[in-house]
């Protein structure tokens, strides 16, 4: 008997044992085809090592990616996030066969055409469903919220999503922990329907387009750790419950249009506060100092006012960031004696607050950036801001205050040192060696410029502009082979450009206009392969024209104005030369000889428009810009950061003469153009009238004769136009902006007709034209006439007939009425005043016009 139920229960046990495995093949068999399909509808990279394992000959359950049920052998894992697939996965994928998946990953894939299927609400015991970053479109089907046992749902980082936030109760509340959807453009208010989250602890928001206020009832979210709303555009008051939200750790509302007074913080387990970027005003609040957690503050581009005790800070131990920049806030101490902020503190910014007492830096000792910039710190930078407990300080920032002076700066170690726009005097202080940023260019520094300098062989960055050094450069700033930027513009530094560049230079840009500087222009600038801007203006240099700078790739605004350079402008036969050129000023020198054809024909960057240019292509550091004098629309201005929208040829005030060449034509780029206070002479080509962009056109000031290109009344972008002081004649052309130019644009051309010189310009302007070449010259022209044919008759006078011709003089000054001849001498006395007056009366206009 007993043999027998024990055979029995050894066939049960096998039954069940055969029953289990026929269970778990079925559904390994049906997983396998539905992966595989779902893997085949797809474009993947045949280099991708991802999908090596997905062999038939295998388990699915041990691919990569794939993780099984242990007992009932059902997928309930599936992460493909970053795979490379590249498809659609619309409503009848073999992924929705899957039905036990309980976490989903598909992100960082390319499912750009693709819309959230709702059959992704039939995973109803998916907790987890990641498709962020994989470029889904459309609107966010419903079913995803209703999801029963969801606890985290990742859809940020789609940008092509939208739909709207659910407005009645989820079905996941209960379970939902956190919920990303940054990114997604709602374009609606927030609902108080997120007051039913009240399991979520992380909430990701920003940059939903959200709008409206910030619901009351998201004070109901209790168990929230993370609050994220930043970049939208919320308005109205914080809600009060916010700031009692007793696990919350970090708030990010900035960037919004919120307003109203922050309240006091009921928790003391904030972390990071980041409210800037807002219209918040008020106090602070006194409860910041019970944030003993707290690592970041950020309340900077608000309202915020009143004085706040500095002391407020001290108990914040583990700070790393503080920034009150652009508040009104005056900063105080009334506790001096034991006033301290933290020593992990890492960056300060208290910008355009009013700063009266800094003792409470004192033991930030392991400062890493400390930026005081845009305050009202007066008088010499203090002794305790180069104490030893600064020394692990990377970044210093106090430009834009009122510091007066500043002896040296021995830092330990230092990248970035700013101090420009103070009221610094005294001697260049020398930063440490390891110093890499160096701008203290808006003071009033005097001396020379110490050569220990060259030591700081790490320097990016160095802008001494604006100040009244004096003395010469130091050559050995030419070896600093990391060296990009390098500024002393407006100095009264003399002697010589240094000479010492060399192969490997970063140099892109050189600024040292508004010096003293004499001699040539060195060739060794030839090494400086990245140079984009040079400008070498209002100095005293003495040479002839750079032609060998058409050499370095890069070059984009060349300026020479202003100095000594002399003679014709000649071009090598190098074909590709000054390709990037943008700017070109090589106005008041004495460059001399015809306009260089050969030289505008070479100007690649100035022949073609290209649309990209509307932005700046080249537009510094965040540190540095960029800036340059440009004579533009009749005015001169400095322009910061070097924008190509300048693209401008300026070359007046020289001794240029012949014709201006038609090939300027071809500059199509061309914003600025001036050539005037030269000697040019002809027409002016028709070819200019393509220069459709061009916004001021100056020819004034020359020889040139003939009437203005009818095409001249196709440049509808011109806002500045200056023919005044030729010899022009005819009929001004009508339209567009030829309405706007008023009399000084044509002055000094008494052969011009039409508005705004005379009334009308009609047909009679041909026999009036013909009748004052005829017989109705003006007076200077008419003069050289009489001049010209008296001097003829004198000569034919004295070769053929010299005493038949004082026999008649003697005969009419016997016989007492030489009246012909008086009418001649009196007519020639009067031709000749007359002259000399209008001739010197165009030269004043000229040089008055070029004074202003």
């Amino acid at each position: 008997m007993k043999l027998k139920m024990g055979y029995a229960v050894m066939l049960l046990i096998v039954f069940l044992c055969h029953e289990v495995s026929s269970i778990s093949i079925l559904p390994h068999k049906h997983q396998t085809i539905s992966l595989l399909k779902f893997k085949q509808s797809f474009t993947i990279d045949p280099s991708a090592s991802y999908f090596l394992s997905w062999d038939t000959s295998r388990d699915c359950c041990s691919w990569n990616g794939v993780v099984c049920d242990g007992i009932t052998g059902h997928v309930i894992e599936l992460d493909l996030g970053g795979s490379g697939l590249v498809g659609t996965i619309d409503s009848n994928s073999s992924l929705f066969q899957l039905s036990h998946l309980q976490t989903l990953d598909l992100s960082r894939n390319n499912f750009s055409n693709s819309h959230i299927s709702p059959e992704f609400g039939k995973f109803s015991s998916l907790k987890h469903l990641d498709l962020s970053g994989s470029y889904f479109s459309g609107q966010i089907p419903s079913e995803i919220f209703h999801l029963p046992n969801l606890e985290a749902l990742y859809l940020e980082n789609n940008d092509q999503l939208s739909g709207h936030f659910p407005k009645i109760k989820w079905n996941s509340s209960a379970s939902l922990i956190t919920l990303h959807l940054s990114g997604v453009n709602f374009s609606d208010n927030l609902p108080e329907s997120i007051g039913y989250l009240t399991s979520v602890r992380y909430l990701y928001l920003s940059d939903c387009n959200l709008r409206g206020p910030i619901p009351e009832s998201i004070s109901n979210l209790t168990r929230i750790e993370s609050l994220d709303l930043q970049i939208n555009s919320l308005n109205g008051t914080i809600p009060s419950g916010v700031f009692s939200l007793p696990l919350l750790i970090s708030i990010y509302l900035r960037d919004n249009q919120l307003q109203g007074q922050l309240e006091d913080f009921k928790s003391n387990s904030l972390n990071e506060i980041l409210l800037d970027d807002n219209q918040l005003q008020g106090h602070l609040p006194h409860s910041i100092q019970n944030q003993v957690s707290l690592s970041w503050l950020d309340l900077s581009f608000n309202n915020f006012s009143g004085r706040v005790d500095v002391s407020l800070f001290s108990n914040l131990k583990h700070l790393f960031i503080l920034s009150l920049s652009y508040n009104n806030i005056s900063l105080t101490n009334e506790k001096k004696h034991n006033v301290t902020l933290p020593g992990s503190l890492m960056s300060l910014q208290l910008a355009t607050c009013e700063v009266k007492e800094l003792e409470f830096l004192r033991s930030a000792n392991q400062l890493l950036v400390l930026d005081l910039s845009h305050n009202k710190i007066q008088g010499r930078v203090p002794d305790w801001a180069w104490s030893n407990w600064m020394s692990s300080l990377e970044t210093l920032n106090m430009s834009h205050n009122m510091l007066s002076s500043v002896d040296s700066i021995p830092l330990q170690f230092a990248d970035t040192i700013d101090l420009r726009s103070n009221l610094l005097q005294g001697s260049l202080p020398i930063p440490p060696n390891s110093t890499t940023y160096f701008f203290i260019s808006h003071n009033n520094l005097t001396g020379e410029i110490p050569s220990s300098i060259c030591n700081l062989t790490s320097l990016v960055m160095l802008d001494l502009g604006r100040n009244n050094l004096r003395g010469e450069i130091p050559q050995c700033l030419g070896n600093i082979t990391a060296l990009e930027v390098l500024d002393m513009h407006h100095n009264n530094l003399s002697g010589n450009i240094p000479t010492t560049f060399r192969n490997g230079s970063s140099l892109s840009s050189l600024n040292f206009h508004g010096n003293k500087l004499e001699g040539k222009i060195p060739q060794s600038l030839t090494s400086c392969k990245q140079l984009e801007v040079l400008d070498l203006g209002d100095n005293h240099l003495n040479d002839t024209f750079p032609v060998w700078l058409g050499t370095l790739p890069q070059l984009k605004v060349l300026s020479l104005r202003f100095n000594k350079l002399h003679g014709p402008i000649r071009t090598s036969r190098i074909e590709n030369m000054f390709p990037e050129l943008r700017i070109i000023d090589l106005s008041y020198n004495a460059f001399s000889g015809n306009l260089p054809s050969s030289l505008f024909q070479h100007l690649k960057a100035m022949r073609t428009i290209d649309l990209s240019m509307e932005a700046s292509r080249y537009d510094g550091d965040r540190y540095y810009q960029d800036s340059i004098a440009v004579v533009s629309k009749g005015y001169e201005r400095e322009v910061v950061r070097i924008l190509f929208l300048y693209t401008t040829i300026d070359l007046s005030n020289n001794k240029f003469e012949g014709h201006i060449p038609t090939i300027m034509g071809d500059l199509i780029a061309l914003r600025v153009l001036n050539i005037s206070h030269n000697g040019l002479e002809g027409p002016i080509p028709s070819s200019l009238g393509s220069l459709s962009l061009v916004e001021s056109l100056d020819l004034s000031c020359n020889h040139l004769v003939g009437e203005i290109p009818a095409q001249f009344a196709s440049l509808t972008s011109l806002e500045v136009f200056n023919l005044s002081y030729n010899h022009l004649e005819g009929c001004i052309p009508q339209g567009n902006q030829f309405q706007t130019f008023e009399n000084n644009s044509y002055e000094g051309n008494d052969g011009l007709r039409g508005f705004p010189v005379s009334k009308s310009c009609g047909d009679d302007h041909v026999s009036g034209t013909k009748s004052a070449v005829s017989g109705q010259l003006d007076d200077e022209d008419s003069n050289s006439e009489f001049l010209s044919d008296f001097r003829k008759a004198a000569l034919m006078g004295y070769g053929s007939g010299l005493c038949i011709g004082f026999s008649i003089v003697y005969f009419m000054i016997s016989t007492g009425k030489p009246i012909w001849l008086a009418r001649i001498i009196v007519e020639l006395e009067h031709k000749i005043m007359m002259g000399r007056r209008k001739k010197q009366r165009r030269q004043r206009n000229c040089r008055r016009r070029n004074n202003h």
